[in-house]
């Protein structure tokens, strides 16, 4: 079984997918870790060079490549479920679940990391919680597509194994 997490940025999917890759013996394959690793370039920095397009159409053709995993935690990015049909491709090939997190607790995160997200570079910082609300208000309805929508403000991944019976346990 492959589980998708799905959500805005600083939304906790990349440390939720290892939690639950720990507690499920499942690979943990998170796609902006795949891209810098495959593109020997960081996010951020192909942001700068190229444009979102490319940045996209790569990161489906790392989606698609899930498919072969039979068994997988995969945190998507941010804007993965918004482009050419991803959300379709992660509802037909596994379990999403959308990381739900308010606009404000998304704007507290993101300012320690501001530097880091090629999107919200030139933010200010009285500015983030406004352009967070904008961005998350055009994205949430692809997330809200997810077989499964969580409040995550603190999700416990006991909690997701619960919801979830057919993942398997290692301890």
């Amino acid at each position: 079984m492959k589980i998708f997490l799905v959500g805005y940025m600083a939304s906790g999917k990349s440390r939720l997918g290892k939690e639950l890759s720990e507690l499920t013996g499942y690979p943990s394959i998170d796609l902006d870790d795949i891209f810098e690793e495959r593109y020997r370039i960081s996010v951020n920095d192909f942001f700068k060079k190229y444009d979102e397009i490319s940045f996209r159409q790569l990161e489906q053709e790392l989606l698609l490549e899930t498919e072969s995993q039979p068994n997988a935690m995969v945190s998507t990015g941010g804007g993965t479920p918004c482009f050419f049909r991803n959300m379709e491709f992660m509802k037909i090939n596994g379990v999403s679940i959308y990381l739900r997190v308010s606009a404000r607790i998304l704007a507290e995160r993101l300012m320690n990391v501001k530097r880091k997200r090629p999107l919200l570079e030139k933010v200010e910082p009285g500015e983030m919680e406004t352009m967070v609300r904008k961005h998350l208000d055009e994205r949430e309805p692809f997330y809200l597509q997810a077989d499964h929508i969580l409040e995550a403000q603190n999700v416990d991944p006991e909690f997701i194994m619960k919801l979830i019976p057919e993942l398997p346990r290692l301890l």
